[in-house]
């Protein structure tokens, strides 16, 4: 496949029938037919603008030179991927474009929704090895604080993640507890000025890279349900947090970890907003969580198409290549009908944000995008898989 340059830029704009402007813009990356989103092949969209088309070029000259080349590595290294690759990411003006500038951001003047998908679209490129992974952590553990932490927790933790140089965690899931977060037992209990935490957390996605941990913890009774938990900002150096690694069929890089907190002393001052509010604070970024990993996921099984397709038109059998027998064929145009349909989904998501639409009502639609997206990347990983055969 011919890969065009990238300094793709907006080639025509026209009018639609209902006044949006509908642009035309250079074709880019893969040209094999559903390989990449139909933007990017030609097709006319009213959702990106020359930003949009700005961040995508950088994001894919920074994984096809800087990340790609050092995939197995990274995968293979007990470290996982280096932490410093979050301030390089930073300074190639990929990092920061979510937050604001006054947390030292680099959020463009016309920022929304599509900017984000782009971003987790094009990072998903390298597949499920967890590479840079954190930085989609960061932006679900660092919202809660600056939703509601105070101005010095602000001031001392939220420029330094946003610039690569430290990284925070979401502590949420526990062995007993997953999707049930109402449930939730590690408790802190208040003793003059500090918590005493106990309890463990499970699946903690990026536990051993992380500097800080946004925790949920039950500060109220059992009986309490949701009303009885809050958000405790801990820094990994804390006597008392144990955390190790949990071995697990991909994020080889990046790492899932179990923790453990034992009479973990914690500073009243770190608690986040104000005490019982815990289960507001973290379904208020449900939502934007759900969307950035339908995004990546999204991606991840356009990849599965992508490797199915090209190694179809190389491999032959019968004397004739794979891609000319009808059974895979089918497989293919049914990956493609899906991911299709899928990036479709996700559009319309994005644009309700981009549009304004309260948080609060989007619970169905994200919901609803995020099984999509994994019924999606769990079909076609299987369907490639069948197409590839060995090399899978």
């Amino acid at each position: 496949s011919k890969e065009h340059p990238t300094q793709g830029r907006v080639a025509h704009i026209r009018c639609t029938i209902s006044g949006e402007k509908s642009m035309e813009h250079e074709r880019f990356g893969c040209q094999i037919p559903l390989c990449e989103p139909y933007w990017y092949q030609g097709g006319k969209s009213p959702y990106y603008r020359q930003s949009h088309v700005d961040l995508r070029n950088r994001i894919r000259k920074f994984v096809e030179e800087r990340l790609k080349p050092n995939l197995e590595e990274w995968i293979e290294c007990p470290e996982g991927y280096p932490k410093k690759l979050h301030e390089e990411a930073f300074k190639a003006g990929i990092q920061g474009v979510i937050y604001d500038r006054k947390w030292g951001g680099t959020r463009p003047d016309d920022f929304d929704a599509f900017h984000e998908l782009i971003i987790h679209d094009e990072m998903a490129r390298t597949g499920g090895s967890g590479v840079l992974g954190q930085m989609a952590i960061n932006s679900m553990a660092l919202p809660p604080i600056l939703l509601a932490g105070t101005e010095e927790m602000k001031r001392g933790i939220a420029r330094d993640v946003v610039q690569g140089r430290k990284n925070i965690s979401l502590a949420i899931s526990e062995p007993g507890y997953g999707s049930d977060v109402a449930g939730l037992e590690t408790s802190a209990k208040l003793q003059g000025d500090h918590y005493i935490v106990n309890g463990s957390k499970k699946w903690i996605s990026g536990a051993l890279m992380a500097d800080y941990f946004t925790v949920a913890v039950r500060t109220g009774s059992k009986a309490d349900g949701m009303n009885g938990l809050s958000l405790l900002l801990l820094d990994k150096n804390m006597p008392g947090i144990s955390i190790r690694k949990m071995r697990t069929q991909g994020d080889h890089s990046h790492h899932i970890a179990f923790m453990t907190f034992e009479d973990v002393r914690v500073p009243r001052k770190n608690l986040i907003g104000e005490e019982g509010k815990g289960f507001y604070y973290i379904v208020y970024n449900f939502n934007h969580e759900r969307f950035i990993i339908a995004a990546a996921t999204s991606r991840m099984a356009r990849t599965c198409y992508e490797e199915a397709v090209k190694w179809a038109m190389d491999r032959k059998t019968f004397g004739k290549h794979l891609y000319k027998h009808q059974a895979i064929r089918m497989k293919l145009a049914e990956m493609a009908c899906r991911i299709e349909s899928l990036h479709d989904m996700l559009e319309r998501v994005a644009y309700q944000f981009s549009q304004g639409v309260a948080d609060s009502k989007m619970g169905e639609a994200c919901a609803l995008l995020k099984v999509q997206a994994s019924r999606t990347f769990e079909f076609c990983s299987r369907e490639a898989s069948q197409v590839m055969t060995g090399p899978s």
